[in-house]
């Protein structure tokens, strides 16, 4: 599977790069600078292409079969680039996928997003983005993946998660889990359409995957 990643120089991408390196899928990494490249090419990228989801990406997205948007201005960015990034520039791409035929699309967003207004003030403008963009992703007739991951932080992944399709139960996960649930995620069809919470826990990834 040819699968263009949105967001692919963020850690979260750099990670899934990594995983995909050893697999059987193609990872075409969307970059906006030429220089970030070759060290995105070591990391497992078969190819990259400058682009920026604010504007037109579908020349970048020509001949994939899928689509992981983990792309993000982050929750301590304004309000202005929070919605051109996680908003605006995810239903861009929804849009352009559409358009083009790319029926797979997996979404990154975050716990939460379903209840803003139930986080943390601070994040509030950040997780009414996200959960915008969930809303329309679920809407587009694509074949979503939504995935809300708990508290990101830079621990070394255990390979170990915890899901549920109900539960807003709060935690932590490394970004390289995430990255790894992503990867499961792409060969996985009981996730098509389907919206789920994941912090670290007891099962492999796998097998949680396969539990949803």
């Amino acid at each position: 599977m040819h699968v263009f990643i949105a967001g692919a120089n963020g850690q979260i991408g750099q990670h899934l790069l990594q995983e995909m390196a050893d697999s059987d899928h193609e990872a075409r990494a969307l970059i906006r600078h030429p220089d970030q490249g070759p060290d995105l090419q070591k990391l497992g990228a078969t190819e990259t292409v400058v682009g920026d989801l604010e504007h037109d990406c579908s020349e970048a997205m020509r001949g994939c079969d899928a689509v992981v948007f983990t792309a993000g201005s982050g929750p301590h960015t304004g309000p202005d680039k929070t919605i051109d990034v996680d908003q605006d520039g995810a239903i861009r791409l929804i849009d352009t996928a559409k358009a083009m035929g790319i029926k797979r699309f997996i979404m990154v967003s975050a716990l939460r997003a379903e209840n803003p207004d139930e986080g943390p003030e601070k994040l509030q403008h950040y997780l009414w983005a996200k959960r915008k963009a969930d809303d329309y992703l679920k809407a587009s007739g694509l074949d979503y993946t939504i995935v809300r991951p708990g508290r990101l932080t830079n621990e070394e992944g255990t390979g170990r998660v915890a899901v549920s399709a109900t539960s807003s139960e709060l935690g932590d996960i490394p970004r390289e889990d995430v990255a790894k649930v992503l990867l499961a995620v792409l060969d996985a069809d009981n996730t098509h359409r389907l919206v789920f919470d994941v912090i670290s826990g007891e099962t492999s990834v796998a097998e949680a995957v396969a539990s949803l």
